[in-house]
């Protein structure tokens, strides 16, 4: 089997499973371990995948501040926010988490029925400042910067005084065995339990998130009512979220 090929069925176990075994890789392929190990070592060093001890899992994706993240896909969010923004109906609570993504919900609300968005981010809240119809709740806390969110026991409980019809959820990865994380421990906390006040959950996700593992889990697939994915992912793509029954929405 060449290098190449090795390489090309090892990060398809990684996509599949979640992480790589390299005694057990090294059995199924019929080659030594150090083989193995050699491979994975050369795969981490082009950004492919995160060495451990015993074989590796797959590389927790970068994160850039708020500033920097609004320039990144912004077409593509502007669609997410759209499409997520049409599933809010009239009287409606609904909980905005910070990040880009959920700004463009934010731009995109109806302007014509009434309903009541909370957030605990400073910078979501400064979106509705002008729209006509919707209430604003800010639950404060301390403030973690790199996402521009509250975070902390202050947070936690305001938070626990709502009950959001719908809470759309931002991470920055996702994988059908890990589920969905982030990157820092305080804010994956506050994620969760927003979701565990809500009615249901849904998650936008650009493309670039798929198949990744952040540090800090939030919440599995299945733990979720729906996400919300650009138009152009393929079916196959998809499959494995579809088979872990989380509802697809294409925009």
């Amino acid at each position: 089997m060449l290098t190449t090929q090795r390489k090309t069925l090892i990060l398809d176990i990684l996509r599949r499973d979640g992480q790589v075994i390299a005694k057990r890789v090294a059995e199924d392929f019929e080659l030594s371990e150090d083989t193995i190990r050699r491979d994975l070592r050369e795969m981490a060093a082009e950004g492919l995948l995160k060495r451990v001890h015993g074989g590796a899992l797959p590389i927790a994706p970068d994160l850039p501040d708020l500033t920097a993240r609004r320039n990144v896909a912004s077409d593509v969010k502007a669609r997410l926010g759209a499409k997520a923004a049409q599933m809010v109906k009239a009287g409606q609570m609904v909980f905005l988490d910070g990040g880009t993504t959920t700004a463009e919900v934010a731009r995109h609300l109806p302007r014509d029925i009434p309903f009541t968005i909370a957030t605990h981010s400073p910078t979501i809240a400064a979106e509705l400042e002008h729209h006509p119809t919707a209430e604003v709740i800010l639950c404060g806390g301390r403030l973690y910067k790199h996402s521009m969110v509250a975070t902390g026991a202050a947070a936690m409980a305001a938070i626990s005084a709502l009950r959001p019809d719908i809470f759309f959820l931002g991470v920055t990865a996702a994988h059908p065995v890990h589920g969905f994380s982030t990157g820092d421990f305080e804010e994956a906390a506050i994620k969760r339990h927003i979701a565990r006040c809500s009615g249901e959950t849904h998650v936008l996700l650009t493309e670039e998130k798929f198949d990744l593992v952040s540090p800090c889990a939030v919440l599995g697939i299945p733990d979720v009512a729906g996400l919300v994915v650009p138009a152009e992912m393929t079916a196959e793509r998809l499959k494995p979220y579809r088979d872990l029954n989380a509802a697809i929405v294409a925009a």
